[in-house]
């Protein structure tokens, strides 16, 4: 399978590493100074793309991606309020995509036990969520695209939090404009609020915390490399091409029924 790498740094390289591991080829690298290359022979045909870019580039990345006809695996995170007008193009038939804030297998295990787990607990009323998310320093938007994920979910299982938001003495001077409204208008009652540390160079720890007088049950994932994510976004790239090839993609054609937009749920079939 030929695969084109868009964003090389960590996570791009780590990507290379294993997707050539398990015997693919690299059909371009694109990173910040060669964008024009997305319109090359060579991307185009391309069977499948990964991008892990930037928040103010991944958008036009993924365009230029659907306008190439090669189906593209995204794990960029920060740029979630375009995602539905991305994924209408996918729906429309004019591009095929997975997206992920998280590819790590185990990350979406944890998510699928906590959705689950806070499904239990609309029965006790005694028990209230919080959740608290630990990443590297260099990581810039705050609460990472993964505990948003994980409260979005939990939220859509639970009658006790229906919005989210950061506690007002946890904020920092990174741009987090996501969820502003969300901080502003937050009724503590309803609201699950995400803490976040930025220590060193911690891959990523996610937890949430359900807490009543009388005790407190808590779930973790902490990550030991970020080589579960660039296997994950590998694996998510297999599956991917596989789904398009069987339904006539480039430029891109999803078959009748068929959606272009994918998610880790798909792949895994929770």
């Amino acid at each position: 399978m030929k695969i084109a790498i868009i964003g090389y740094g960590k996570m791009g390289h780590m990507i290379e590493r294993i997707a050539l591991e398990r015997g693919h080829q690299i059909s371009v690298i694109i990173d910040a100074d060669n964008l024009a290359d997305i319109d090359s022979k060579a991307f185009r045909k391309s069977d499948v793309a990964i991008e892990f870019s930037q928040p103010d580039t991944a958008v036009n990345n993924l365009l230029r991606c659907f306008s190439a006809g090669v189906p593209v695996v995204c794990g960029t995170t920060g740029w979630l309020d375009s995602l539905d007008a991305v994924k209408s193009v996918c729906e429309s038939g004019k591009g095929a995509m997975l997206y992920s804030s998280n590819f790590s297998i185990g990350v979406n295990i944890f998510e699928a036990v906590s959705r689950y787990l806070a499904g239990i607990m609309n029965g006790y009323p005694q028990y209230t969520p919080s959740m608290e998310e630990v990443h590297h320093i260099h990581k810039l938007d705050h609460p990472s695209g993964t505990a948003i994920t994980i409260a979005e979910e939990l939220i859509a299982a639970s009658d006790k939090v229906d919005r989210w938001a950061e506690p007002a003495d946890n904020t920092d001077d990174a741009d987090n404009t996501e969820n502003t409204d969300k901080v502003e208008n937050a009724d503590n009652s309803k609201t699950l609020f995400i803490s976040h540390r930025r220590e060193g160079e911690v891959p990523g720890i996610h937890i949430v915390t359900w807490d009543s007088p009388q005790d407190t049950i808590t779930i973790s994932h902490s990550a030991k490399s970020r080589e579960g994510f660039a296997l994950g976004a590998v694996l998510a790239a297999e599956w991917l091409a596989e789904k398009c090839k069987k339904f006539s993609v480039g430029p891109i054609k999803i078959g009748s029924g068929q959606t272009g937009f994918f998610t880790m749920k798909d792949m895994l079939k929770f």
